[in-house]
């Protein structure tokens, strides 16, 4: 990158705390190389109590725009000027976008799973899907869902500091998309089973299955799963979760998080330049592979 940094280069950033492990700084300034934009991409240090002063300093360096993690997500918001319908929606920002000193905030990830489950010919529009979680990556990917299309989307969640979210991410969608959906609790798994069963799709969106709860599944076994139905576990971090190799004992087709990963970043990268990011060669560099 040091090759390609002239006085024209222009700064994206990613403000999160803790940081230092992600791989997006590697992957977007590889695209950025790729079709020869003079963008760098950095990843700074940034907590809950500095994300306001991180904001300002979008504006007075005249950066590009920054991308958004924890544990900042749902606090950077109230800093900007304008929040795109799904971002408004989520609660939460994950992409920011300087347009000559006016900052519109973004939520990608729910784009980015969309997106994954088209370039694996996977069609859930106007279709049934069945999703754990309420978090940060989850509702995106909830109300994503729903403003594309998907018909019916059920929601189970524990009883834990997540639950009121997740009540109100169905009233979201229940009264501002043409989406239905509901919400029952984790704990009760033959209503779990009752709704993987009438499901086109089935997803993780919980950490379950990466560490520190590798070896563990939201879904108890195997029974609960039937052929057709299609898997997503959202956490890549190992590639094969417990509940993937379940699902695919059974037969069915599964994916986990990378296409995820690879298109909520597409997305902002198409934001800040204008352009898409080169993704077959986005594939091969992070050697991502569908079953």
């Amino acid at each position: 990158m040091a090759e390609r940094i002239t006085g024209h280069t222009e700064l994206i950033g990613l403000m999160a705390y803790p940081i230092r492990h992600s791989s997006s700084p590697a992957m977007q300034n590889e695209a950025f190389a790729k079709l020869g934009y003079d963008y760098a991409y950095l990843a700074f240090e940034v907590g809950a109590d500095e994300i306001e002063d991180a904001v300002k300093a979008i504006r007075t360096l005249k950066m590009r725009g920054s991308n958004v993690s924890m544990p900042n997500k749902t606090l950077v918001g109230q800093y900007l000027d304008e929040l795109s319908p799904a971002a408004e929606l989520c609660g939460a920002v994950n992409t920011i976008v300087n347009d000559n000193g006016h900052l519109t905030g973004h939520i990608t990830d729910g784009i980015g799973f969309m997106q994954s489950l088209k370039d694996n010919n996977i069609d859930v529009i106007g279709k049934k899907m069945t999703i754990v979680g309420a978090g940060g990556a989850a509702t995106a990917i909830e109300i994503q869902a729903a403003l594309d299309g998907v018909s019916e989307i059920v929601i189970f969640n524990r009883k834990d500091e997540f639950w009121d979210r997740a009540v109100s991410t169905v009233e979201k969608i229940n009264t501002r998309t043409s989406s239905h959906a509901v919400l029952y609790d984790l704990a009760d798994l033959d209503k779990l089973k009752e709704e993987m069963d009438d499901s086109y799709l089935f997803v993780n969106a919980t950490g379950v299955g990466m560490k520190p709860l590798e070896g563990q599944s939201v879904v108890p076994d195997k029974s609960y799963f039937r052929s057709e139905l299609i898997v997503v576990d959202v956490p890549y971090s190992p590639l094969e979760t417990k509940m993937r190799s379940m699902a695919k004992e059974v037969g069915c087709k599964t994916m986990n998080g990378l296409g995820m990963m690879l298109f909520q970043g597409s997305a902002a990268f198409e934001l800040w330049t204008g352009e898409p990011m080169p993704i077959e060669h986005m594939k091969e560099v992070l050697n991502i592979k569908y079953d």
